[in-house]
């Protein structure tokens, strides 16, 4: 295995245990992550992303397969099945995860996901009728943005 591969498996190994400290280890002081939600995070921000997720979730299941990595760049795919914190409906979110390492850390980290679906899962109706649209997406991004600002003021070691 690749060095690229075991650091993406102990990534999401971590993230199976609910390890958020470990997970955020995995990622390089200048590390960026992206996805449909958390469009540009920065820093120490990626890891506090994945602490605030991990200590909000009641019921939480993660898989993962297809771990690549080589020459500097690596991917995955993963599953994460959880009840939706707003409206309490059960997600199973697919996801395919993109990676580049910059001094044996993860650098960049994009995960890329369909919005709709999971917006039909989470929301129900207003997620099938609104998930395609730029309106529900910004919406879905500034909730999400302003929820883990709140959680980073709270937290000074994310400063």
């Amino acid at each position: 295995m690749t060095a690229e591969a075991e650091l993406i498996t102990r990534f999401y190994a971590a993230f199976q245990r609910r390890d958020w400290a470990a997970m955020a280890a995995c990622y390089h002081p200048e590390a960026q992550f992206s996805d449909p939600a958390f469009t540009d995070l920065r820093g120490r921000a990626p890891g506090a992303m994945w602490r605030m997720l991990l200590e909000g979730a009641t019921d939480l299941a993660v898989s993962f397969s297809a771990v690549e990595g080589a020459a500097g760049r690596g991917s995955a795919n993963w599953v994460a099945v959880y009840p939706f914190s707003q409206t309490g409906r059960t997600v199973t979110n697919r996801i395919h995860a993109q990676f580049e390492f910059r001094d044996g850390l993860i650098w960049r980290h994009r995960d890329q996901f369909d919005f709709w679906a999971w917006s039909r899962m989470a929301l129900g109706l207003p997620g099938y009728l609104l998930g395609w649209s730029p309106l529900l997406r910004n919406k879905v991004r500034k909730m999400a943005g302003q929820r883990l600002q709140r959680f980073i003021d709270k937290h000074p070691e994310y400063r």
